[in-house]
């Protein structure tokens, strides 16, 4: 067993960049193990079949999956809870909610939403990934037709915004909300504050960031949360 809890990752995932949020914010010390982005289900098999990232094991042995309950056994197992805990529970299980569906849903069509961008993307996330030298090569050339032809078109045309401004109008809704604090969760970030920033953060390898660095609330809201991380 290793001295420190492990996350198993992809660079590029949204779902993990919400666990590092958590982490980062926290300050907690752990193990980064990157997976082949071509063999996920072989390397996670130790999972008993759930074959995805993020996957967390602490010390002992113990496994958690799935981002969103991940979060929630870190904040409880190393900060009492604090970041899950509210005085509103309704408006915080609606709006970690909203988060997990329209701000994860946002993500495909600002990488992929074009041709050229979802290229660009494929490119990045060849460099950024772990791959083997043939698979590298393949999933930066053949794997941008499928990203935006098959799946990022698809959602882009179902909900008739253009990428850009999907998250404009998210990132409006949510900073809206904060009822004239600096966070959703007032003062300081809470656990829906952590989620969200996790979800945008994911977007930051690439050079699409700058279209939400547009939106003056959204950018400053994320500034604010990224001066609260303790390790990046």
């Amino acid at each position: 067993m290793s001295d420190l809890p492990t996350l198993h990752m992809l660079h590029t995932c949204p779902f993990c960049w919400k666990i590092r949020s958590i982490n980062d914010h926290l300050g907690i010390n752990y193990q980064k193990i990157q997976v082949n982005a071509m063999k996920t289900k072989k390397e996670l098999s130790f999972t008993d079949g759930w074959g995805k990232v993020p996957v967390w094991t602490e010390t002992n042995g113990e496994i958690v999956v799935d981002s969103t309950p991940i979060m929630k056994h870190i904040d409880s197992t190393y900060n009492n809870g604090s970041l899950w805990s509210t005085d509103d529970e309704k408006r915080r299980d609606e709006w970690m909610e909203w988060v997990d569906s329209k701000m994860s849903k946002a993500t495909i069509p600002i990488l992929y939403g074009t041709l050229f961008s979802a290229l660009k993307t494929t490119t990045r996330v060849s460099k950024l990934e772990t791959f083997g030298f043939f698979s590298k090569r393949i999933y930066a050339w053949a794997g941008f037709p499928i990203m935006w032809g098959i799946i990022a078109k698809k959602r882009v045309k179902k909900d008739g915004r253009k990428p850009k401004q999907l998250w404009h109008d998210l990132l409006t809704e949510f900073t809206n909300e904060f009822r004239g604090k600096p966070f959703f969760g007032g003062e300081k970030p809470d656990f829906v504050d952590l989620a969200a920033f996790g979800y945008m953060r994911s977007i930051s390898p690439f050079p699409q960031f700058s279209q939400l660095e547009e939106h003056h609330e959204g950018i400053n809201w994320y500034k604010r949360v990224e001066n609260t991380l303790v390790t990046n």
